[in-house]
């Protein structure tokens, strides 16, 4: 394995459906037992909350899996760590690799990521700038609001978020949302 790769990345673990939680116990513990700390740092399943309506008609919250199926290491890929990854007892194996170098995730990937499933981006990852200004007219690219045009109101850089007024059922109604997700309109 090339030692070039010595920087800290994201990866994407594929497991055996199901075993998301039972890789990440086993993935933490031999971590520990091998003494990788300085290696492996966080190993997360992305998940979201929702809320559901029981057959009774009471509300609860879930927590569904966003990526069922895979998990996240942030880790140095080094010959020794990577073996130790693979060879956890349910990984099947790192996505987007060939048999000696897996690929990490990019840092757009992991800015889009991390934030909607409430896990924080380090400050390695630099949001990309904002070319929009307040009062801009855009359109939303993505659902729930695809199509909607607004006003932007407000802009958070460090977050990479908009503030986008939208008309909806005849109200100004304020949606946060990701600058990548609208389109300025010509």
């Amino acid at each position: 394995m090339e030692e070039e790769k010595q920087g800290k990345h994201w990866y994407v673990i594929h497991t055996y459906s199901g075993y998301e939680n039972k890789v990440r116990a086993n993935l933490e513990r031999k971590v520990h037992s091998l003494g990788m700390e300085n290696e492996i740092f966080r190993i997360e399943i992305p998940t979201e909350k929702e809320v559901e309506i029981t057959s009774d008609g009471k509300k609860k919250v879930v927590e569904h899996k966003v990526f069922p199926g895979y998990v996240l290491v942030e880790m140095i890929v080094n010959e020794r760590n990577w073996y130790a990854v693979r060879n956890t007892a349910g990984v099947t194996g790192f996505v987007g690799s060939d048999s000696t170098h897996p690929t990490p995730l990019t840092a757009e990937e992991v800015r889009q990521i991390m934030p909607s499933m409430g896990m924080e981006v380090e400050e390695t990852v630099k949001p990309a700038k904002i070319d929009f200004q307040l009062h801009q007219r855009v359109r939303i690219k993505t659902a729930p609001f695809m199509d909607f045009e607004g006003t932007i109101s407000e802009i958070n850089e460090e977050k990479g978020k908009l503030k986008v007024l939208v008309d909806i059922m005849g109200r100004e109604t304020p949606v946060e949302i990701d600058f990548t997700q609208v389109e300025e309109i010509e």
